[in-house]
């Protein structure tokens, strides 16, 4: 099988970029690898994460760019590295409908809640785990899913959910989210994908055994 290349868009400090670091290391991105890292800030901290492990980075300052002008960028960058797979790891940038009409079903996301709770405009990073708490859900966890042009709107690859504790705080649901959750669920998906194994039909998506 072909080998597809894996470009991942950041913004900050990239422990979702580390997963999937780690997972090549070991070989669990199938017949995945991570040709690219590109963020939208040149100070975040995926970006000396990526170099440390060899792997080459672009920079597209979000900042004074319309968004179709910053998308343009970013598409254009992605064609020059042959990208199959996008996956937004942490990337605090909307794009617009363009970007989603070109890798349509090959772009995902990561999203620290169970989808289609928590979700959409305004729901990242610890107000997820605010609005977790507050609401008095006993169950949590992260979604994989195809990114589309409605924000935490795409089809559903994989799923974890884990128990809300009783004396959780915030920092603690979002440090087990992610390390229980997230950083086992998008190496997965990736190798997933990567391999083939994935049929999307509508807003569902089927993981094929070996034998199909």
């Amino acid at each position: 099988m072909a080998g597809k290349r894996v470009a991942v868009l950041v913004s900050g400090g990239g422990t979702n970029l580390q997963a999937l670091i780690d997972a090549q290391g070991r070989g669990d991105l199938g017949a995945g690898e991570l040709t690219l890292v590109l963020s939208s800030s040149s100070d975040a901290y995926a970006l000396t994460r990526a170099r440390n492990s060899g792997i080459p980075t672009r920079v597209i300052e979000r900042k004074g760019k319309k968004r179709e002008t910053f998308t343009r960028l970013v598409l254009e960058t992605l064609r020059e590295y042959e990208t199959d797979l996008v996956v937004f790891a942490g990337f605090m940038v909307i794009l617009s409908p363009e970007f989603f009409a070109e890798f349509e079903n090959r772009a995902i996301n990561v999203h620290p809640a169970l989808i289609p709770s928590f979700c959409g405009e305004g729901f990242y990073g610890l107000h997820v785990h605010e609005q977790v708490l507050q609401y008095g859900v006993k169950l949590t966890g992260a979604t994989v899913h195809f990114a589309n042009e409605v924000t935490d709107g795409g089809p559903i690859i994989l799923q974890k959910a884990i128990d809300v504790r009783d004396d959780d705080t915030p920092e603690t649901l979002q440090r087990r989210v992610m390390e229980t959750c997230e950083w086992q669920l998008l190496p997965k998906a990736v190798r997933l994908f990567c391999d083939g194994k994935l049929r999307v039909e509508g807003r569902h998506v089927y993981i094929m055994e070996e034998h199909e």
